[in-house]
Protein backbone atom coordinates (compact mmCIF):
# COMPACT_ATOMS: atom_id res chain seq x y z
CA UNK A 1 0.00 0.00 0.00
CA UNK A 2 1.57 3.63 -0.79
CA UNK A 3 1.99 6.41 1.59
CA UNK A 4 1.27 8.74 -1.37
CA UNK A 5 -3.04 9.86 -1.74
CA UNK A 6 -3.75 9.29 -5.06
CA UNK A 7 -4.30 13.08 -6.40
CA UNK A 8 -5.72 12.14 -9.41
CA UNK A 9 -8.64 10.42 -7.70
CA UNK A 10 -12.13 10.43 -9.33
CA UNK A 11 -10.51 13.21 -11.92
CA UNK A 12 -10.55 13.53 -15.23
CA UNK A 13 -7.26 11.58 -16.77
CA UNK A 14 -4.45 14.27 -16.67
CA UNK A 15 -6.14 16.56 -14.48
CA UNK A 16 -4.65 18.06 -11.58
CA UNK A 17 -6.64 17.68 -8.61
CA UNK A 18 -6.11 20.86 -5.90
CA UNK A 19 -3.86 20.66 -2.79
CA UNK A 20 -3.08 22.51 0.03
CA UNK A 21 -0.54 20.43 2.00
CA UNK A 22 1.02 21.81 5.36
CA UNK A 23 4.65 21.02 5.03
CA UNK A 24 5.51 22.69 8.72
CA UNK A 25 4.50 25.17 11.44
CA UNK A 26 6.43 26.61 14.47
CA UNK A 27 6.26 30.08 15.78
CA UNK A 28 8.53 32.19 14.31
CA UNK A 29 8.44 34.84 16.90
CA UNK A 30 6.47 35.57 20.41
CA UNK A 31 6.84 38.26 22.55
CA UNK A 32 4.56 38.98 26.17
CA UNK A 33 4.81 42.44 27.96
CA UNK A 34 3.54 43.40 31.42
CA UNK A 35 4.58 46.78 31.72
CA UNK A 36 2.60 47.19 35.01
CA UNK A 37 3.59 44.53 36.93
CA UNK A 38 3.76 43.91 39.78
CA UNK A 39 0.76 46.77 40.43
CA UNK A 40 -1.23 45.37 37.64
CA UNK A 41 -2.11 41.85 39.57
CA UNK A 42 -3.57 43.90 42.36
CA UNK A 43 -6.15 45.51 40.63
CA UNK A 44 -9.99 44.00 39.60
CA UNK A 45 -9.93 42.13 36.57
CA UNK A 46 -12.14 43.15 34.21
CA UNK A 47 -10.22 43.91 30.83
CA UNK A 48 -11.40 45.23 27.40
CA UNK A 49 -9.37 42.96 25.10
CA UNK A 50 -8.42 43.33 21.56
CA UNK A 51 -7.25 41.45 19.30
CA UNK A 52 -5.44 42.06 15.74
CA UNK A 53 -4.38 39.55 13.14
CA UNK A 54 -2.57 39.95 10.32
CA UNK A 55 -1.44 37.68 7.57
CA UNK A 56 2.08 37.82 5.32
CA UNK A 57 2.42 35.57 2.48
CA UNK A 58 5.97 35.24 0.62
CA UNK A 59 6.48 32.89 -2.27
CA UNK A 60 9.00 30.26 -1.89
CA UNK A 61 10.57 28.34 -4.45
CA UNK A 62 7.99 26.02 -6.62
CA UNK A 63 4.92 25.34 -5.37
CA UNK A 64 5.68 26.42 -1.56
CA UNK A 65 4.49 29.77 0.19
CA UNK A 66 5.38 30.85 3.51
CA UNK A 67 2.75 32.17 5.37
CA UNK A 68 3.23 33.87 8.70
CA UNK A 69 -0.08 34.56 10.60
CA UNK A 70 0.71 37.92 13.66
CA UNK A 71 -1.85 37.69 16.15
CA UNK A 72 -1.58 40.60 19.49
CA UNK A 73 -3.88 40.50 21.92
CA UNK A 74 -4.06 43.20 24.24
CA UNK A 75 -5.99 43.90 27.83
CA UNK A 76 -6.21 46.74 28.73
CA UNK A 77 -7.93 47.45 32.75
CA UNK A 78 -9.33 51.58 31.75
CA UNK A 79 -6.47 53.12 30.23
CA UNK A 80 -3.72 51.16 31.44
CA UNK A 81 -2.44 48.37 29.39
CA UNK A 82 -2.04 44.54 31.55
CA UNK A 83 -0.76 42.47 29.32
CA UNK A 84 -0.04 42.40 25.50
CA UNK A 85 0.81 39.33 23.97
CA UNK A 86 2.16 38.75 20.57
CA UNK A 87 2.71 35.67 18.10
CA UNK A 88 3.89 34.92 14.83
CA UNK A 89 2.82 32.00 13.91
CA UNK A 90 4.25 30.40 11.07
CA UNK A 91 3.93 27.69 8.32
CA UNK A 92 5.13 26.48 5.25
CA UNK A 93 2.46 25.31 2.38
CA UNK A 94 2.77 23.62 -0.58
CA UNK A 95 -0.40 24.65 -3.22
CA UNK A 96 -0.51 22.52 -6.50
CA UNK A 97 -3.32 22.22 -8.85
CA UNK A 98 -4.23 26.26 -8.88
CA UNK A 99 -3.61 27.57 -12.17
CA UNK A 100 -5.54 30.49 -11.17
CA UNK A 101 -3.75 33.63 -9.01
CA UNK A 102 -7.28 34.92 -7.63
CA UNK A 103 -8.05 31.28 -6.22
CA UNK A 104 -4.04 30.42 -5.12
CA UNK A 105 -4.39 34.04 -3.55
CA UNK A 106 -8.08 33.12 -1.81
CA UNK A 107 -6.59 29.99 -0.09
CA UNK A 108 -3.01 31.60 0.75
CA UNK A 109 -5.19 34.69 2.22
CA UNK A 110 -8.10 32.77 3.75
CA UNK A 111 -7.69 28.93 3.94
CA UNK A 112 -3.91 28.88 5.32
CA UNK A 113 -4.17 31.90 8.05
CA UNK A 114 -7.31 29.54 9.05
CA UNK A 115 -4.90 26.45 9.67
CA UNK A 116 -2.63 28.44 11.59
CA UNK A 117 -4.69 30.02 14.10
CA UNK A 118 -5.61 27.44 16.35
CA UNK A 119 -1.49 26.80 16.93
CA UNK A 120 -1.05 31.30 17.41
CA UNK A 121 -4.53 30.95 19.80
CA UNK A 122 -3.00 28.07 21.75
CA UNK A 123 0.77 30.00 21.78
CA UNK A 124 -1.06 33.15 23.11
CA UNK A 125 -3.12 31.56 25.89
CA UNK A 126 -0.21 29.75 27.28
CA UNK A 127 1.99 33.28 27.55
CA UNK A 128 -0.83 34.77 29.13
CA UNK A 129 -1.21 31.94 31.43
CA UNK A 130 2.10 31.81 32.17
CA UNK A 131 2.46 35.58 32.94
CA UNK A 132 -0.20 35.15 35.97
CA UNK A 133 -3.06 36.08 33.86
CA UNK A 134 -6.77 34.06 34.02
CA UNK A 135 -6.94 32.12 31.18
CA UNK A 136 -7.66 33.59 27.81
CA UNK A 137 -9.42 31.98 24.76
CA UNK A 138 -9.55 33.62 21.77
CA UNK A 139 -12.48 33.43 19.50
CA UNK A 140 -12.39 31.10 16.06
CA UNK A 141 -12.28 33.91 13.31
CA UNK A 142 -13.78 33.93 9.99
CA UNK A 143 -10.51 34.23 7.99
CA UNK A 144 -12.81 34.11 4.43
CA UNK A 145 -14.97 36.81 5.84
CA UNK A 146 -11.66 39.17 7.00
CA UNK A 147 -9.81 38.21 3.40
CA UNK A 148 -12.68 39.64 1.18
CA UNK A 149 -12.79 42.62 3.47
CA UNK A 150 -9.45 42.75 2.56
CA UNK A 151 -10.11 42.08 -1.04
CA UNK A 152 -12.74 44.94 -1.63
CA UNK A 153 -10.87 47.10 0.37
CA UNK A 154 -8.24 47.24 -2.34
CA UNK A 155 -11.06 46.85 -5.36
CA UNK A 156 -12.41 50.00 -3.56
CA UNK A 157 -8.91 51.97 -3.66
CA UNK A 158 -7.63 50.91 -7.28
CA UNK A 159 -9.94 48.43 -9.18
CA UNK A 160 -6.90 47.86 -11.69
CA UNK A 161 -5.80 46.22 -8.74
CA UNK A 162 -8.27 43.98 -7.98
CA UNK A 163 -7.86 41.59 -10.74
CA UNK A 164 -4.43 40.34 -9.35
CA UNK A 165 -4.99 40.65 -5.46
CA UNK A 166 -1.61 41.29 -4.04
CA UNK A 167 -0.50 39.27 -0.56
CA UNK A 168 -1.45 40.66 2.90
Amino acid sequence: MSDKPNSNAGAAPGAVQRQVLLQKFYVQDASLEVPLAPQIFTRPWQPQLDVQVNADIKPLDGDNFHVVLAVTATAKLGEDVAFLAEVHQAGVFVLRGFPNNEERQAVLGAYCPGQLFPFAREAIADLVQRAGFPQLLLQPINFEALYLEHLNRARAQNPQAAAAPATH
